[in-house]
C-alpha cells in the first residue's frame, strides 16, 4: 500500500458521480483507482469523465483487483450488506453509504465481518466530517446557549414523480426514514453523546410508491428530559436544517447536512439575548474530509472518528422508528 488510499468505486450511482468521486479527487490522501458497474460501457464513461484509470464490468472484478485498498459502496440499501461482506472477505476496507443496511442484525454481521477479516468498516455519514459540527460542539461546551434543552431536525425533498427511483421500493430499502430521517437521528445522537430510550414516529405511506413511508414526524426521547423532534420526507418542499435549543440561546444550521460551496456562506447562526451572530468557516468538501479520515485509519492506524458500533446503534434507532411508524406505537429501545 502506498502513501495514498486507493479507492474502488462500486457502482456509477448518482451520489458517486456527483459527490463522492469528486470528493476523493479533492482529498489529500486518497485516489479513485477503479470503478465498476454491471454495465462496462457505463463504467468506462464515468472513468473517462473523472480520469479513473480502470473500469470494470462487474463488481467481482473490482474486488479481485489487488491494487485496490478500499471499496466505496453507494449501491441501493438492500445491497449494502452482501457487497460489504464480500469486499471484506476480499481483504478490502469498506466505506458504505448510509444507512449501513436494512436492520441492526445485518449491521452487526457487517461489523463482525470487518473484525474477522481485519479491515476498516465505516458508514458514510459525510456531514459529520464538516468542521461546522466540531464548531457547534465548541459553542455548546463553552456554554454559548446555556444548557441544551432540545434538538429539531428537518431533511425533506420532493421527487415524487420519479416512481422508478430506488427510494420507492420496499424490497430495495426505500422510504424517507432510511433515506433522510437517518441524518437528524445520527446528529442528535452525536450532539447528545447518548442513545435515545424511546421513540414515537407518525408517517404517511403511498401505495403509488410501493407502500414506503413518504413523510415521517418523530420524537426521540433521551435521558434528562432531552429530545429530538424531526421530520423527513420525499414528498414535500426541501429543507435541510438543524436547530439546537438551550436555556440561553439557540444554534441554527441552515444547511446542516449539506456543505457550502462558497467561502462567504453563513454556516452557523447563534441566537441569544445579545442578538444573532453569523459564523462562516469557509468552503469545505465533507466528502473529501470523510475520505481522508478513512485513509488516516487505514494508513496510519488512527481511530475512526465514528466507530463501526455507531452504525449498529444508529440502525437500532432506525429499526425502532420504522416499527413505530408501521404500528402507531411508542417503542422502547434497549440500551447498548
Amino acid at each position: 500500500m502506498g502513501n495514498k488510499l486507493r479507492f474502488g468505486i462500486m457502482s456509477t450511482a448518482k451520489i458517486a458521480r456527483n459527490s463522492m468521486i469528486p470528493g476523493i479527487l479533492k482529498s489529500e490522501r486518497c485516489e479513485a483507482a477503479a470503478i465498476a458497474s454491471r454495465d462496462k460501457k457505463k463504467a468506462a464513461e464515468v472513468a473517462e469523465q473523472f480520469d479513473i484509470p480502470t473500469a470494470y464490468g462487474s463488481y467481482e472484478e473490482l474486488l479481485d483487483d489487488p491494487d485496490i485498498d478500499a471499496i466505496y459502496i453507494p449501491l441501493p440499501n438492500h445491497l449494502h450488506k452482501p457487497w460489504s461482506i464480500k469486499a471484506m472477505k476480499a481483504g478490502k476496507h469498506v466505506l458504505c453509504e448510509k444507512p449501513a443496511a436494512l436492520c441492526e442484525v445485518d449491521v452487526r454481521q457487517m461489523v463482525a465481518a470487518a473484525r474477522e477479516h481485519k479491515v476498516i468498516f465505516a458508514e458514510a455519514f459525510m456531514y459529520r466530517y464538516h468542521p461546522k459540527h466540531a464548531r457547534v460542539r465548541e459553542l455548546i461546551d463553552r456554554g454559548e446557549i446555556g444548557e441544551i434543552r432540545g434538538i429539531h431536525g428537518s431533511f425533506t425533498f420532493n421527487n415524487v414523480a420519479d416512481k422508478n427511483n430506488v427510494r420507492y421500493s420496499r424490497e430495495m430499502g426505500g422510504g424517507s426514514i432510511y433515506d433522510v430521517g437517518c441524518y437528524p437521528i445520527s446528529a442528535a445522537r452525536m450532539i447528545y453523546g447518548m442513545e435515545p430510550k424511546a421513540i414515537t414516529v407518525h408517517a404517511s405511506f403511498s401505495e403509488d410508491h410501493d407502500g414506503v413511508d413518504m413523510m415521517a414526524h418523530g420524537l426521540l426521547e433521551f435521558d434528562h428530559g432531552l429530545g429530538l423532534t424531526f421530520e423527513c420526507g420525499m414528498w414535500t418542499y426541501s429543507r435541510c436544517c438543524l436547530e439546537i435549543s438551550g436555556t440561553e440561546g439557540r444554534i441554527e444550521l441552515p444547511s446542516a447536512f449539506g456543505w457550502e460551496r462558497m467561502e462567504d456562506q453563513v454556516q452557523i447562526l447563534i441566537h441569544t439575548a445579545k442578538g444573532t451572530r453569523e459564523e462562516k468557516l469557509g468552503a469545505h468538501n465533507h466528502f473529501a474530509l470523510q475520505a481522508d479520515a478513512v485513509a488516516a485509519a487505514v494508513l496510519d492506524g488512527a481511530p475512526l472518528p465514528f466507530s463501526p458500533e455507531d452504525a449498529i446503534y444508529n440502525m437500532r434507532v432506525i429499526d425502532a422508528c420504522r416499527e413505530s411508524a408501521r404500528t402507531s406505537t411508542r417503542i422502547v429501545i434497549r440500551q447498548p
